[in-house]
């Protein structure tokens, strides 16, 4: 192996290596926690290190974005792995909703934190687009006459909206089944 190959090498595991220790202190102690100089001391590099790879916090906080992105998208196309249509778009809203709640720091750098990440646009990353991907896989079917994107749109921003209003308090835990069910229920529905 080539000295350069071996520094690419090294520069790639120390990236990996920063996006999972930012999320790993995310998740145990918020994103507030979420330093460069945090950072620097758990990964025991220097800050000038950090910032050869990250122009800064916010930088970090879209690249574990972009890993949770990765993520969703396979645990939604599992999910939805079934052949009929109803139980494959349930699966994909629970997945979805697991993802949440299994993952409430990264699910908010992905959705709620200002990242500078274009979402639908022509330079949206690939993985942005193939999270958006499976949730219309899941979606479409249902779409008719309507347009596919766009229920996908709606569909993901009501399971969202359910998401965050439940984390906050907004909303009780005891109807938790009866929402998803009704939101199933208008995205299965026929048009008329």
């Amino acid at each position: 192996m080539s000295t350069q190959q071996r520094r690419k090498r090294e520069r790639a595991q120390r990236h990996d290596l920063i996006v999972k220790t930012a999320r790993k202190l995310a998740e145990s102690e918020g994103w507030d926690a979420v330093t460069t100089r945090r950072l620097a001391d758990e990964i025991e590099y220097s800050q000038p290190v950090l910032y050869s790879h990250f122009a800064g916090k916010d930088a970090i906080v879209a690249a574990v974005a972009l890993e949770g992105f990765t993520e969703l998208a396979v645990r939604l196309r599992a999910a939805t792995r079934t052949g009929e249509p109803r139980a494959a778009l349930e699966g994909l809203a629970r997945a979805y909703m697991a993802f949440a709640e299994e993952n409430p720091a990264l699910y908010e750098a992905m959705f709620t934190m200002a990242v500078d990440l274009p979402f639908g646009q022509d330079d949206t990353p690939e993985p942005l687009r193939d999270g958006f991907q499976a949730l219309l896989s899941g979606v479409a079917q249902f779409a008719d006459s309507r347009d596919p994107a766009i229920l996908t749109e709606v569909a993901w921003s009501a399971l969202h909206g359910l998401i965050v209003l439940a984390r906050g308090g907004r909303l009780p835990a005891s109807g938790r089944e009866a929402r998803l069910t009704l939101l199933l229920d208008q995205l299965s529905a026929p048009t008329r």
